[in-house]
C-alpha cells in the first residue's frame, strides 16, 4: 500500500522537473525573441547614421575663389552699375561730334562758296577799274564808285576830280584784261584776291596801243549781299 504513494510522490517529483525544465526554453524564447526585435533597432540606427554620412559627404566642399575670379566679379559688378550711364555718355559724346563735324564741314563749305564769289568779283571789278573811256567817264566813274566800299572808295572820290581831268587832257582810254587771279585768303564776309592784269592804253600822244602789266592786291568785303572792293593797291 506505501509503494504506491511513493511512486506518486516520484512522478509529481518528476513532473515538478517537467515544470522546471519546460520553462527554461521558454525563458530562451523569450530572450531570443527579445534580442530578435533589438537587432533591427540596431540596424535602422546604423542606417540611419549611415544616411547622414552619406548626405554630409554628398554635399559640395566651399573652395574660396581666386583673386582673378574675384576681380572678375567686381568688374562685372561695376560694368552693371555704369553700363547704362556708360552708353548715355557715348550718345551724347557721338552727337556733339556729329554736329562739331558738321558744323567744321558747313563752315569750310561756307569758306569756299564766299572765295568763289569774292574772287569772280574782283575780277570783274579788275575789268570795271582798268577800262576807261576819256568820252564817256561818268558811267566809268560811276561803275567804279558802285562797286567799291570803305578805304578805297573815300580814296578815289577824293581824287577823281583829278582824274577826271588827266583823263580829258589826254584824251585817254584804257582797256583792262585779267589774265590770272588767285585768292590769298578768305572768310565768309572778306576775301583777299591778288590780280595779274594787263592794261592796253592809248592817247593823244601816242596812237600805237601800249601795254602795262600789273598785279593788284584787292581786298573784297561782302556788303548787303555784294561783293564790293574795300582796298586796292598795286603790288
Amino acid at each position: 500500500m506505501h509503494e504506491p504513494t511513493g511512486t506518486a510522490v516520484d512522478d509529481k517529483g518528476t513532473n515538478g522537473d517537467a515544470t522546471v525544465e519546460t520553462a527554461e526554453p521558454v525563458s530562451v524564447a523569450k530572450k531570443t525573441s527579445e534580442a530578435e526585435s533589438a537587432e533591427p533597432a540596431g540596424d535602422s540606427a546604423a542606417a540611419a547614421d549611415a544616411g547622414t554620412a552619406e548626405t554630409t559627404s554628398a554635399q559640395p566642399e566651399f573652395v574660396m575663389p581666386s583673386k582673378w575670379q574675384i576681380r572678375k566679379m567686381i568688374a562685372l559688378l561695376l560694368w552693371r552699375k555704369i553700363r547704362l550711364p556708360l552708353l548715355i555718355l557715348v550718345a551724347v559724346v557721338a552727337v556733339v561730334l556729329a554736329a562739331i563735324f558738321g558744323w567744321n564741314a558747313k563752315a569750310q563749305s561756307d569758306e569756299d562758296d564766299a572765295a568763289a564769289a569774292g574772287l569772280a568779283a574782283a575780277r570783274a571789278y579788275g575789268v570795271t577799274l582798268t577800262s576807261v573811256d576819256s568820252g564817256n567817264l561818268d558811267r566809268d566813274f560811276t561803275a567804279v564808285l558802285d562797286g567799291s566800299t570803305g578805304e578805297f572808295k573815300d580814296m578815289y572820290t577824293r581824287s577823281s576830280g583829278q582824274l577826271r581831268q588827266l583823263l580829258l587832257d589826254n584824251k585817254a582810254t584804257g582797256t583792262g584784261t585779267v589774265l590770272d587771279a588767285a585768292v590769298k585768303s578768305a572768310t565768309t564776309t572778306k576775301v583777299e584776291v591778288l590780280l595779274f592784269i594787263d592794261q592796253t592804253v592809248t592817247n593823244a600822244a601816242s596812237t600805237t596801243p601800249q601795254v602795262d602789266r600789273t598785279r593788284v592786291a584787292m581786298t573784297m568785303e561782302l556788303v548787303d549781299g555784294r561783293w564790293l572792293a574795300s582796298r586796292v593797291t598795286l603790288v
